[in-house]
């Protein structure tokens, strides 16, 4: 019988685990061990630089430049301001456009080669930059505006990308005044752009853009490349407004054609990133991508992307996952066969023969040996196929196929990846994941499992999405921001995990026990020496054994309903047992995520016990969180026992009031006793 209600009680645990998608631990804003950043007047924070060379956080906002110190945001360092003058923004404003748009929000901050700073804003919808100086401990802008259309958007909040490498940048923005028109291009010396063609872009949405650079130094001599992650209707699809997430992808050192694509990308390719979830059918849309590139082959780089599955926020059925792409299974696609168009409209597999190199190619050791030093020695028919096929027929998927991680509820909108050495060491992946309502969900993704979010925090007091997410290699704190404010966490902060079982369990990769001070810390950068760290499996058999503290007791009046709480530190499912099995709802109890009521009868007198419940691979950890001695009494003994109490209270104080009375007429005795001797 006891192994019926084990197995029982062990399904409907799996199906609330499956079912509550809920973080192990929530921690609100209030309890949230962070720096913050606001002040009046700083408002519509549009961008976000680290500069670990000089300690600071230079943050971008509507009309002016501020800079953080990296140590403690909450120290405003300097600040320059960018307005807009009023002949331009009179014109703004005669073009249709409101007078808050017409100002000036600084979208771009990037760090030139000589250690300046770029800096890029809107400008009442003529884009501008300047350069900025840090010298003294201060910014200052030169006042050399430059023409900045291409570089930023017109609009204040339309998302775009921007890269800068050395002197040279690279952008995905719009360029026309309507933002209709995105344009992928490198500015400077060998300025370079993409064709302005449905089969290049197709109505962009401008969901999402990201641009990440991948440094080869392969052995073929191969160049770098860039990578551009957008959302576009897909032209292929015979169905019009079907939306699909996209990569693509061109060489660092393309140089255009000679005749054909003059001052165009030649090497511009492009294929269909998939990330299979929620409904089928329903578009999976990149929200964000980061790169974790191994320095030893780059074939090993993965990038790790957030998409949503519905990007309406207000949908109650929205999802968000996390998938990963292996570069060298995207390297494959690239060099892959391409679809074509049809007269007809449609697009179909290209069957006839393609030109040599393969179009999008970057250049080799082996082009340069055959005499082809640069794009410009590609010949016109190379090119004019390039042109005309820059889809690939292959899909981008995910290392396994399927996601790292599922959730639903509120939409991912950032995403930073870290890598952690532990103990044994190993390195682990720990994923941070903005949301779109200002949480920081904390996920780990193990070999052989499904990634988990371990922690979220609340960053903001008032919901706002995450629109800047950045990890500081120096110091290690992880910067955030929304509209409004800007916030520094420790992610290494392990002081949340209270107990030896509760930081084991965890499997933070971050966190470990130390034996010697009684605590959970950080191990990165410590030693084995006193620390405990059990990621693989969370066993807690390591931790010393605590000795349990005496049950609390409880008075309870037979058929008056009443709550014994129960409120642990993490999210996990509660399980309570009487007098040592397993409790299940029923007429007289009623289990509630905080507590356990009770209309009780003389039968549930005795021991209760409140205790935690995880699983972590196959195995069932449970924790006590608190324990009672319930003593159940019926109303009419209740009521007894008060009255005898109060006549027992009464007998008590007329006694004590007689021998008072005796020791006053005693005393007087005396006194009159004494009074008579002398």
């Amino acid at each position: 019988m006891r192994r019926a209600v084990l197995l029982y009680f062990l399904v409907i645990l799996s199906e609330n685990l499956a079912a509550s998608n809920k973080p192990r631990r929530t921690v609100f804003f209030q309890d949230v061990d962070l720096k913050l950043f606001k002040e009046s007047g700083f408002d519509s924070l549009s961008s976000l630089m680290i500069r670990d060379d000089f300690g600071q956080l230079v943050v971008g906002a509507r009309a002016k430049v501020v800079t953080l110190s990296l140590d403690d945001i909450s120290k405003k360092t300097s600040e320059a301001n960018w307005t807009v003058s009023p002949a331009d923004k009179a014109l703004c404003i005669m073009k249709g456009k409101d007078t808050e748009e017409c100002d000036n929000f600084i979208r771009t901050l990037h760090t030139i080669g000589d250690g300046k700073m770029l800096v890029c804003g809107t400008n009442a919808f003529n884009p501008s930059c300047d350069n900025m100086n840090f010298t003294n401990g201060k910014i200052s802008l030169e006042g050399k505006i430059e023409v900045g259309r291409g570089k930023v958007p017109f609009e204040p909040y339309q998302r775009f990308a921007s890269l800068m490498d050395g002197n040279t940048l690279y952008s995905a923005a719009s360029s026309n005044f309507l933002g209709t028109e995105l344009v992928f291009q490198r500015h400077g010396l060998n300025p370079l752009k993409t064709e302005m063609k449905r089969s290049w872009f197709n109505e962009p949405t401008m969901i999402s853009i990201s641009l990440v650079e991948v440094s080869k130094n392969s052995k073929d001599g191969e160049d770098d490349n860039l990578f551009l992650f957008f959302t576009e209707n897909a032209v292929e699809e015979r169905r019009d407004n079907i939306q699909v997430s996209r990569i693509a992808r061109v060489c660092k050192s393309d140089l255009g054609g000679k005749r054909t694509l003059q001052k165009k990308w030649t090497s511009f390719m492009k294929a269909r990133l998939d990330c299979p979830f929620g409904d089928v059918g329903s578009p999976s849309l990149i929200q964000d991508v980061f790169l974790l590139q191994d320095q030893n082959d780059w074939t090993d780089s993965i990038f790790y992307a957030v998409f949503t599955s519905n990007w309406d926020s207000s949908s109650a059925c929205s999802q968000s996952a996390v998938c990963a792409y292996k570069l060298s299974d995207i390297s494959q696609v690239f060099s892959g066969r391409f679809l074509t168009e049809r007269d007809t409209g449609s697009w179909e597999t290209y069957t006839g023969v393609k030109p040599y190199p393969h179009p999008g190619s970057c250049i080799t050791d082996e082009l340069r040996a055959s005499g082809v030093m640069t794009s410009l020695n590609f010949t016109d028919q190379t090119l004019l196929f390039a042109k005309n096929h820059p889809l690939m027929e292959g899909a981008v998927t995910p290392i396994t196929g399927r996601p790292l991680l599922v959730r639903a509820g509120p939409r991912f909108s950032k995403i930073v990846v870290d890598q952690v050495t532990t103990l044994d060491g190993r390195r682990h992946q720990v994923l941070f994941i903005g949301t779109d309502f200002g949480w920081l969900q904390k996920a780990v993704k193990f070999d052989g499992e499904d990634g988990r979010v371990i922690e979220e925090l609340q960053l903001f007091q008032t919901p706002q999405p995450v629109n800047f997410l950045q990890l500081s290699s120096k110091t290690g704190q992880l910067y955030s921001s929304g509209s409004n404010s800007v916030v520094q966490v420790n992610v290494r902060d392990c002081s949340r995990y209270t107990s030896c079982d509760d930081c084991l369990i965890a499997r933070d990769p971050y966190c470990g026990w130390d034996q010697v001070r009684d605590q959970c810390s950080s191990v990165v950068g410590a030693s084995l020496g006193s620390m405990i760290q059990s990621w693989s499996d969370g066993d807690i058999r390591m931790c010393p054994i605590s000795e349990l503290k005496n049950p609390a007791i409880a008075h309870l009046t037979i058929g008056v309903a009443q709550l014994l709480q129960c409120s642990p530190e993490t999210n996990l499912p509660i399980i309570w047992h009487f007098s040592g099995n397993i409790l299940l709802p029923g007429a007289r109890h009623t289990v509630l995520d905080q507590g356990l009521i009770i209309r009780p009868s003389y039968s549930d007198s005795g021991l209760y016990t409140c205790e935690t419940v995880e699983i972590v691979k196959s195995k069932v950890h449970r924790k006590i969180v608190v324990q009672y001695m319930v003593q159940v009494q019926d109303v009419n003994t209740v009521v007894r026992n008060l009255r005898t109490a109060v006549i027992t209270l009464a007998v008590f104080a007329s006694l004590l009031l007689f021998f008072s009375v005796i020791r006053h007429l005693k005393a007087k005795e005396q006194n009159h006793t004494d009074c008579g001797t002398v």
